[in-house]
């Protein structure tokens, strides 16, 4: 007998596909190489970052108390008159009143 006339008991085995989903083989669904193939890989997202540099507008301002309505000394009813009682009497809503 000669090595030319050698046989396998079996067959060869196929090779196992790689980077098809998990459970096993070589790469087991991770990819190639590099920084996303290693375990504990959480890189954020940049723009991420970006958003996050940005300081918050804290708060919520209604549109209506922007505006600023301006009212005469000579129109209050009395000194120690509130805000709310100015409001009601001159039916203002919301808005900043200043007193000229």
């Amino acid at each position: 007998m000669q090595i030319h006339n050698l046989k396998r008991q079996h067959k060869n085995k196929g090779d196992r596909l790689v980077g098809r989903g998990g459970k096993h083989a070589k790469t087991s669904g991770r990819g190639g190489k590099g920084q996303t193939a290693r375990a504990g890989n959480k890189r954020r997202p940049e723009l991420r970052d970006i958003i996050k540099k940005l300081p918050k507008n804290r708060g919520y301002q209604f549109k209506s108390i922007e505006k600023v309505f301006l009212l005469s000394k000579d129109k209050l009813a009395s000194k120690e008159e509130k805000f709310s009682e100015i409001r009601k009497r001159l039916g203002i809503k919301g808005k900043k009143i200043r007193i000229n």
